[in-house]
């Protein structure tokens, strides 16, 4: 990369042995609608998923660009971790 300020040229580089080597196809599966896509990634995982008869390790989410609000144009958000009703409960005590 070239930067121009100045008159002045500067030389960037990229740093050498810092980017992982691990990288595999690996898929994350939404657990809110059940939607699966592959991607490279090198997170640890022990769960593993069969997509289109090839096995690939998992990771789960809770929400993705396929349930997520500003993507779908829905404003309904599915708790899928009960957070709502907590604080429902813990401040209910407060409400005139």
């Amino acid at each position: 990369m070239i930067k121009f300020a100045a008159r002045k040229c500067k030389i960037i580089t990229m740093r050498k042995d810092i980017h992982p080597e691990n990288y595999r196809l690996v898929a994350f599966k939404d657990m809110s609608n059940d939607e699966v896509f592959l991607t490279k990634s090198t997170a640890n995982t022990k769960e593993t998923l069969e997509v289109d008869g090839v096995e690939y390790p998992l990771v789960k989410l809770e929400i993705s660009r396929t349930s997520h609000p500003f993507y779908t144009g829905k404003s309904k958000l599915i708790d899928t971790a009960g957070r709502i009703d907590k604080f429902k409960n813990k401040y209910a005590k407060f409400k005139k």
